[in-house]
């Protein structure tokens, strides 16, 4: 009875949150509104469903980790898993949108799943942390000094050593690009060989705290060192890369931070102390949002010049925050959670708190 009380409770404080994005938010932008599609339960797989006969049908999986839990959730808010991370020793999960795995503080063997639980490859003896971008499967060391890349077969294909723990790295374009402890940014190919490196310096100390790729594998944005932390943006000329824009983000952060490549690369996002950094690629210009508390989780890919925010309050306390670039805010909705959780895949935006995924629409009207 406990259980279906609380998971009740769930539904009506998300159904309020609903409320207020739907009615008391602005358009954003003008004529295009926010329209709940479903709610879902991860503790009771209980769905509350929006969505008319003419919706589309369920077409492609999200991935999700959600506090203790993680799995996929298809287009309607159905699960084709939907668990805890389990196990004696289990340190966390690895997921993307067509493969997952968990892996262990001691490494060991490791199991890559589709979807749908079936398996697609083992990892034997693997001395390391599986890690799955642009379509392929890595491997980092367990001391976070080496990354290999795997082949579906579970076999490594080549293993790359760093001077310094990895603390940054993104993949596109047949590109890996990877940020070090030590301040170095390394760019690597296909075969894991070495062929663009870069230590920006410029402050006190020296660390990669973030770094990306653009689609067509032209760009990089790279976030560097503490007191002050700098922002890069780098441009391919001819076999190599330039710093075409830089710029000091004060003292900046100690953890890895949120960026990205929006926009069909128009734009790069990135945190910063205060809020959000938006930087436009064509007009390089730099704009910075003011946002209270924490970034939490970011809109990767960013769609109709909206740009969508989780940003952290303190304690349980959240704020889900839509801007219209090139950088005002037209929506804040406030919800209570300790965890959160925000994708989006075109006009579809999911967002996720305690024990509850709800996906909406963007809508024009």
């Amino acid at each position: 009875m406990a259980k279906e009380k609380r998971k009740y409770w769930i539904i009506l404080v998300f159904f309020i949150f609903v409320a207020y994005v739907f009615v008391a938010a602005q358009p954003i932008p003008v004529e295009t509104i926010l329209v709940p599609r479903w709610l879902s339960s991860l503790e009771s797989d209980y769905s509350t469903n929006m969505l008319t006969e003419n919706s589309p049908s369920p077409d492609y999986l999200v991935p999700f980790k959600l506090g203790n839990r993680f799995g996929y959730v298809n287009t309607r808010g159905q699960f084709t898993i939907n668990q805890p991370i389990r196990g004696a020793g289990t340190s966390g999960v690895s997921l993307s949108e067509d493969r997952w795995a968990e892996f262990k503080a001691v490494p060991e063997t490791i199991h890559i799943r589709n979807p749908q639980g079936e398996s697609l490859t083992t990892i034997e003896n693997g001395r390391g942390y599986p890690l799955f971008l642009d379509g392929k499967i890595f491997l980092i060391g367990e001391d976070q000094t080496s990354l290999s890349l795997v082949e579906e077969s579970g076999e490594i294909l080549w293993t790359y050593d760093f001077a310094a723990p990895l603390t940054s790295i993104d993949a596109g374009s047949d590109l890996i690009l990877t940020g070090s402890l030590d301040g170095t940014v390394e760019l690597l190919d296909a075969s894991g060989k070495r062929v663009y490196s870069l230590n920006p310096g410029g402050s006190r100390l020296a660390v990669i705290l973030g770094c990306r790729i653009s689609q067509d594998g032209l760009r990089l944005a790279i976030i560097s060192g503490y007191d002050d932390q700098r922002f890069l943006l780098l441009e391919q000329f001819g076999n190599s890369y330039r710093i075409v824009y830089h710029e000091f983000l004060e003292d900046g952060f100690r953890h890895a931070v949120h960026m990205a490549f929006v926009e069909n690369d128009k734009w790069i996002v990135f945190e910063r102390q205060g809020g959000l950094g938006l930087y436009e690629i064509e007009t390089r210009r730099s704009i910075k949002v003011p946002l209270n508390g924490t970034i939490t989780a970011l809109d990767e890919t960013g769609n109709s010049g909206l740009i969508f925010v989780i940003s952290s309050l303190g304690g349980a306390s959240k704020n889900l925050v839509a801007i219209r670039l090139p950088g005002i805010i037209v929506m804040q909705a406030a919800f209570k959670s300790e965890t959160a959780f925000l994708s989006r895949r075109g006009s579809e935006l999911y967002v996720g708190g305690g024990m509850t995924l709800a996906s909406f629409e963007l809508e024009e009207r």
